[in-house]
């Protein structure tokens, strides 16, 4: 979630975002899970963890207004993610679910791809659209063949932070268990912090690349323009 605020906002806000993405990502799960295993149990604390995140998220949702692709994907996420911990029945059951949900959503950005209809294209469509484009001029555009790859690199991205967190959760409850859901937690948000950063790195080349185009078809303009004069 880290990266959404990464695109949408900059300066002091985006850094505000981020102590909040923390703090409900991270701090107030950690604090839920530790001090509410003895007297709520295991499965119950890491359920009752997933509460600050979720309304965070519905709250982020309601005021940024994400009403298109973008929302709908974090929204069918997290409903998704709340139902498969809800039907868990217990904290290992309910870990090992998170980890078929992470491969399932990594399977269904990498099925985008092999439809022609990659993911984060309709991402970018949607972030030019708050930035007061129209959404189907922005899909006009990126489809071009110099931009359209750039966005089938990035959506792989997308699916492969889906298959490696799907791998590296698998190996943590190996390694520490429910007991060490602290540490699962804390492992599990650096891994997001990563693809984070792979991701936002995505979206500049993506954003070097339409840049590079939109400065092609002016310099085709105006030498067509020179052109033009020399004949008159």
């Amino acid at each position: 979630m880290i990266i959404v605020s990464f695109i949408f906002y900059g300066g002091s806000m985006k850094n505000k975002i981020v102590m909040f993405d923390l703090l409900f990502y991270l701090a107030l799960p950690y604090l839920i899970w530790k001090f509410g295993q003895e007297p709520l149990g295991d499965y119950y604390a890491i359920l009752l963890s997933t509460a600050p995140g979720f309304v965070y998220t519905i709250v982020r949702f309601a005021v940024e207004r994400q009403f298109n692709v973008t929302g709908m994907f974090i929204m069918v996420s997290l409903f998704v993610s709340t139902l498969v911990d809800i039907l868990s029945g217990d904290a290992f059951t309910m870990l090992q679910n998170s980890v078929y949900v992470s491969a399932g959503f990594g399977i269904f950005i990498f099925a985008t791809m092999l439809v022609k209809k990659p993911l984060a294209l309709y991402l970018g469509v949607d972030i030019a659209y708050l930035q007061g484009h129209k959404r189907e001029d922005s899909l006009r555009l990126y489809r071009q063949k110099s931009i359209l790859p750039a966005f089938y690199i990035l959506t792989g991205i997308f699916a492969l932070r889906g298959f490696v967190a799907a791998g590296l959760k698998y190996y943590l409850i190996g390694v520490y268990g429910v007991q060490g859901y602290d540490r699962i937690l804390f492992f599990m948000k650096v891994n997001g912090w990563v693809f984070g950063i792979l991701i936002a790195g995505g979206f500049i080349y993506s954003s070097l690349k339409v840049n590079e185009y939109l400065e092609k078809q002016k310099e085709d303009k105006i030498s067509d323009s020179d052109d033009t004069e020399l004949v008159r």
